[in-house]
């Protein structure tokens, strides 16, 4: 008797296998980290842009910096004073929210501080951010703009028209005020028209020693950040 195609058995082991062989990996290489470096330090990072952390990463070619991938990075420490690779890494991981990364390095604190205290650069805002100042555009040509771009600078709601093939400004046009959410439409007009306003910038917070096992936070949290560190705690206990 024939069989039935419903009964015929599909592998999905191939794809899975490569991701769980992945994180393995990540797991084994952030453990070797931790055997070889002096320090960790857990950073946030304001405005993330993928060019601008290759700069750091270009910069602190003599350490290792991993981003992302949170959840794997809390397995390779440890979660838990019980499962925790070495000494209070199980703070560490409680920290491993949002936006963060963790840099292993031999520099010092105050090494690490000054370096990363100057790095700042600025960028364009994206929709969701807000306005650090107030922008408004006058009345007049807009001869940096070909004729082609009025169609879409009118859509994106500029008065604009074509005046002798120049594009001009029919109105005074106020982009946005200071502490807007920028809505997409106006992270767009702001970028055509050269304004930025996000500072991509990485702040070191907290800093685990694996000579003495010691745990530091380095700049203040706010109440609302020690709540959720709480809320953590019930969570891992819960686990």
């Amino acid at each position: 008797m024939p069989k039935s195609k419903r009964d015929r058995k599909v592998s999905l082991t191939r794809t899975p296998r490569k991701g769980l062989e992945a994180k393995q990996a990540l797991i084994a290489e952030l453990r070797r980290c931790v055997d070889t470096y002096k320090y960790i330090f857990v950073f946030s990072v304001a405005n993330m842009r993928n060019n601008k952390l290759k700069d750091v990463r270009n910069a602190w070619k003599h350490s290792r910096i991993f981003f992302g991938k949170n959840k794997v990075m809390m397995v390779a420490l440890g979660r838990e004073p019980s499962s925790e690779y070495k000494e209070n890494l199980h703070k560490v991981s409680k920290h491993l929210r949002g936006e963060v990364g963790l840099l292993f390095t031999n520099r010092t604190k105050d090494e690490v501080d000054e370096w990363f205290s100057k790095f700042k650069e600025v960028d364009f805002a994206r929709a969701g951010n807000k306005a650090t100042y107030a922008v408004s555009l006058d009345t007049g040509p807009l001869e940096q703009f070909p004729h082609s771009m009025e169609p879409q600078l009118r859509q994106l709601g500029l008065p604009t028209a074509l005046k002798k093939g120049v594009v001009t400004l029919l109105s005074d046009y106020e982009v946005c005020k200071e502490g807007d959410v920028l809505t997409p439409e106006q992270a767009r007009v702001l970028k055509l028209f050269g304004y930025e306003m996000a500072e991509f910038k990485v702040t070191i917070k907290f800093l685990w020693n694996s000579e003495t096992g010691d745990f530091q936070k380095l700049v203040g949290d706010t109440e609302e950040e020690e709540e959720e560190e709480e809320d953590d705690g019930d969570d891992s206990n819960g686990d």
